[in-house]
């Protein structure tokens, strides 16, 4: 395991190449916690965008900004933990985190 879970507040769940932030909000075994997942508001940044491609490219992506709160009307779901980590019923990988984590990937 990453860390102890006791010490462990947040499971951000691994898309692609986004992230989207879920908290832990209680511990049933060290193989089974329940989440529920966090409201995300984009903030201000100064996105440096090239066009060109498919669309175009944010060779800045990184920088991007996010308010990350809790949300108690969001529903509650337990993720397990088996040989290749942290996943729910649906198969969608988590990675238990100090600190909640949004990023979406516009170059994708």
């Amino acid at each position: 395991m990453e860390k102890g879970m006791d010490t462990m507040k947040y499971a951000n769940m691994l898309g692609y190449s986004d992230v989207e932030p879920y908290e832990v909000v209680k511990v049933i075994s060290d193989k089974t916690i329940e989440i529920r997942a966090m409201d995300s508001k984009a903030l201000p940044w100064k996105r440096d965008f090239h066009p060109g491609g498919f669309f175009g490219h944010t060779s800045n992506q990184s920088e991007q900004k996010w308010d990350i709160t809790s949300n108690e009307d969001n529903p509650v779901f337990r993720i397990r933990l088996g040989k290749k980590g942290w996943k729910n019923a649906g198969g969608s990988r988590f990675q238990l985190a100090d600190e909640p984590r949004k990023f979406y990937d516009f170059n994708f």
